[in-house]
């Protein structure tokens, strides 16, 4: 109400033009009707557009609930330029008690930062220095009338005992001006947040691999970063993977940074909404799915030769060819190999490694299985999950990374090979795709 009657004094100084927009949250039955009733009357009274909307809150608290929604609608009256800008009657008060709330909470300066002045450069505060006695006393001195929400004098609510008896007492008992203080709190961890911000930005680039809203870093190297780096940089990451904060306390971040100071070997720890998991120098940090066991781990395609395959959860994509020696050189890498068809077992599949699987592949003196290959190559665990094979009903012919079987690879007298090459996709797939073009399987 203040609010309002300020800008009405004000518009034609400021140039503005003023609508009023209410939300009906129907949570107090007849009393929620009056105050919409209340600020259809008074915007009529001064010939100003209503807009009401009725909320429809989910689950979970009310009070995030009915601030979800109302941004929301803020955010639609903005991008349909209804408005250019809406402006809430939040006080100094209010932002003292914010800042309280969050402290007892144990928030970092992200949540002391407050009540924004300023929110996404349109949804702006005016009254954010003024106090609530003030407030008060310009309306007695205007004659102007107003409503109070019922429910914020109930002590049941945790905010309301807070504004009610622990801040009185601290300005009663320790410090008159615990209010200023509070709100100068606010403003400098603002400035705190506002310099993180723009050194993140350099932190994520240098520290972070993003695949989607899964992201990677090498342990040893955010180890070495001092402790406020680190927790914020740990920070960053986990509103990437999960959207927010909310929930996310320094225990949740200390528990991360235990498992970037491990010397070695392999950990997991998962706060709320989020998987971290740790294999060898690698950190992986996803959001928490549900576990899908073998059933959507495993898969198994038959080849068909020539064919082009997209591997699952890989940005790879697998060409199988048949070609003639002559007039080629053979070659064997870690991205193409060429086996000797007449020798290749048939028929064969793509699938992903299972336990047991052992082949001998080129360059090694023997028969290995390939969890010791995964060893000795240090391939992270969540990565073994997918890793494409192919193979017959018998044996491994090839495997990623590691090649083909040494019994397999073309020699002089081959007269058709088997060439088996690994390229990198733009999109990595959920299912195997093929493209065949023909051909033997």
């Amino acid at each position: 109400m203040a609010l309002l009657c300020a800008l009405v004094e004000l518009r034609e100084e400021l140039g503005i033009l003023l609508s009023v927009v209410h939300v009906n949250h129907g949570l107090r039955g007849m009393e929620s009707d009056g105050d919409e009733a209340f600020t259809r009357e008074l915007a009529e009274s001064l010939g100003l557009e209503c807009l009401v909307e009725r909320a429809r809150l989910g689950e979970g608290n009310v009070e995030q609930e009915g601030r979800k929604f109302r941004l929301q609608l803020f955010r639609r009256l903005i991008a349909e330029k209804q408005v250019d800008k809406v402006a809430t009657g939040h006080t100094r008060t209010d932002q003292a008690e914010t800042v309280l709330f969050r402290f007892l909470r144990g928030a970092g300066t992200a949540g002391l930062a407050g009540i924004h002045p300023v929110l996404e450069g349109r949804i702006v505060r005016p009254l954010i220095e003024v106090e609530r006695g003030d407030v008060l006393e310009y309306l007695r001195a205007a004659g102007r009338s107003w409503r109070e929400d019922s429910s914020n004098r109930s002590l049941d609510l945790v905010r309301n005992r807070l504004r009610h008896e622990l801040l009185p007492q601290l300005e009663r008992d320790w410090n008159p001006g615990i209010g200023g203080r509070l709100a100068q709190l606010a403003e400098w961890a603002r400035d705190e947040e506002a310099y993180w911000q723009e050194e993140l930005a350099g932190l994520e680039a240098r520290y972070l691999r993003e695949e989607g809203r899964v992201v990677f870093v090498e342990a040893p190297a955010v180890a070495g970063l001092p402790a406020a780096v680190e927790r914020r940089l740990w920070r960053r990451v986990v509103e990437k993977v999960r959207g927010d904060l909310r929930g996310i306390e320094f225990g949740h971040i200390e528990q991360i940074r235990g498992l970037t100071a491990m010397e070695e070997g392999h950990g997991r720890v998962q706060i709320p909404g989020v998987d971290v998991f740790r294999s060898f120098d690698h950190l992986r940090v996803a959001p928490v799915e549900e576990e899908k066991g073998l059933a959507g781990r495993n898969f198994s395609v038959p080849l068909v030769i020539p064919g082009t395959y997209d591997l699952p959860h890989m940005k790879k994509r697998l060409i199988l060819e048949l070609r003639e020696p002559e007039g080629r050189n053979r070659r064997y890498n870690e991205k193409s190999v060429c086996l000797d068809w007449e020798r290749v077992p048939r028929p064969l599949w793509l699938r992903n490694w299972r336990p047991g699987d052992h082949y001998h592949p080129v360059g090694w003196s023997g028969s290995e299985k390939l969890k010791t290959l995964f060893q000795e190559r240090r391939v992270p665990l969540w990565e073994r999950r997918h890793w494409p094979v192919v193979a017959s009903e018998s044996e491994v012919i090839w495997a990623r990374s590691f090649g083909a079987a040494s019994a397999l690879v073309a020699g002089p007298e081959a007269r058709m090979v088997l060439e088996i090459t690994e390229t990198e996709i733009g999109m990595a797939g959920s299912s195997v795709y093929r493209e065949a073009r023909g051909g033997s399987s």
